[in-house]
């Protein structure tokens, strides 16, 4: 389908950036990771030395890998085919891949694929690995670069004076790198706790309990195979005991960290949209483009907004994955199924999101004059310093004095300022000390 049809503008508008993505959320790329499960699966089961598959030739083992180490939209297309007439999608993978053991003569033990499981034995590891491995391979890499960026924006700005705002009013000064550096600081931080959650999986059969595979092998210590095929050969958080299902707490954990760490990013592209407004930050003009349709002088902060947009929609997402997915009705419910499939929609809006916000970063040009003017118009954030200064020397009812100063129509500047100081009973040293104050430099650690 051409992308002027899609349906979605992940697929559609925002195809080019989100490519990357079809590798772990696509039907094709489940179907390719349950093939996978299959195959390491029978693998383990030939390595565990059960008598019927004594005689399998483990060199095939690298023959059968191949199967989705090579796996191909054909191959795709054909368990689709399959599954119209199983309409089931997990047993769709099983038939074919017994299809694959009758071209390599394999057929004796064919029946030993899926052995003993149910599908979500299949879906409840094909799925944490994919998002584990979506995580590792499109993710970390885009929200390192955004961290870094932000790292060296910080350094480069870290000794410009700016006046702050809190309720929105000119407040004591603060330095542009250093509010660039909080929001490195944040997302380093959620990062660390999203370092922490668990991949995990459930692999256990019908209800969990390895009903079948006890009652064909009861000598064979099925919770301890489990235990290993899980974090050996998958590389996932074996979960034990569970119902038929995974019980999703640590992906609804991961997708609350994702969910966080996109505020913070939502919280920093409204302040950037912010202090563009303010005149603090020009855009760089690229040839060709418009920013208005109607106003030719317009250059719109568009990319902020845009990320701005996504991230509200992966988030709103996020939530309903991560307060859904653990509540399944007794042992298992299907409900699970169908939002699953739709975990890589806030994972593409994510990726949007970010590149949106490089994007918009790239573009920022910063605008000196207008910061420093916006100082010197607010002398009165010195008060604050000053009637420290007084309090410290015990000059009585410091507080009270820059309020009756500063709490008025009129414009604060330097020179009403200085003549306050002028008023003062205090030393020269003291009014010296306090001359020494100005919105540049009163700036904190």
């Amino acid at each position: 389908m051409h992308s002027l049809k899609a349906i979605s503008p992940i697929d559609g508008r925002y195809a080019s950036k989100t490519h990357s993505l079809g590798a772990f959320f696509s039907e094709e790329a489940l179907i390719k990771y349950r093939v996978q499960i299959e195959i390491e699966y029978f693998i383990a089961l030939v390595e565990l030395d059960i008598p019927q598959l004594s005689g399998f030739d483990r060199s095939l083992f690298s023959e059968l890998q191949n199967i989705y180490l090579n796996f191909s939209t054909e191959d795709a297309i054909r368990i689709k085919e399959i599954e119209k007439t199983t309409n089931h999608d997990v047993k769709a993978v099983e038939y074919f891949i017994k299809e694959r053991f009758d071209d390599l003569s394999l057929k004796k033990y064919k029946e030993f694929i899926h052995f003993g499981l149910t599908s979500q034995d299949i879906n409840n590891t094909a799925t944490p690995l994919l998002l584990k491995d979506a995580m590792n391979e499109v993710y970390v890499p885009l929200f390192f670069e955004l961290k870094d960026r932000l790292k060296s924006l910080a350094q480069d700005w870290a000794d410009i004076p700016m006046l702050a705002r809190t309720h929105g009013q000119p407040a004591s000064p603060t330095r542009l790198g250093k509010e660039i550096e909080v929001f490195v600081v944040r997302l380093e931080e959620q990062f660390n706790l999203l370092n922490d959650i668990k991949s995990a999986a459930k692999f256990g059969g019908a209800t969990g309990n390895f009903n079948a595979h006890a009652v064909a092998y009861p000598n064979v210590d099925w919770k301890g195979f489990a235990q290993q095929f899980v974090s050996e050969k998958l590389g996932l958080h074996h979960s034990f005991p569970t119902t038929q299902i995974e019980h999703y707490d640590h992906m609804a954990a991961l997708f609350d960290c994702l969910k966080r760490i996109n505020t913070i990013i939502l919280d920093l592209d409204r302040d950037i949209w912010t202090y563009v407004s303010m005149d603090y930050f020009k855009q760089k003009i690229k040839k060709g483009e418009i920013g208005s349709s109607a106003m030719p002088h317009k250059v719109n902060p568009i990319d902020f907004e845009n990320s701005e947009g996504n991230l509200g929609i992966a988030n709103a997402l996020f939530e309903h994955l991560s307060a859904k997915l653990p509540i399944s009705r007794l042992q298992r419910d299907l409900t699970d199924s169908t939002v699953l499939r739709n975990i890589g929609v806030p994972m593409a809006h994510t990726v949007i999101a970010i590149q949106s916000t490089l994007k918009g970063l790239d573009k920022l040009l910063l605008n000196e004059d207008r910061i420093r003017k916006d100082l010197e118009d607010n002398w009165a954030v010195v008060a604050e310093a000053i009637q420290t200064i007084l309090r410290r020397e015990a000059y009585p009812n410091a507080y009270e004095a820059l309020k009756s100063l500063t709490r008025t129509n009129k414009a604060i500047d330097k020179q009403s300022i200085s003549k306050f100081i002028d008023t003062l009973d205090v030393s020269d040293e003291i009014k010296n000390e306090l001359r020494a104050i100005n919105p540049s430099n009163y700036t904190g650690i």
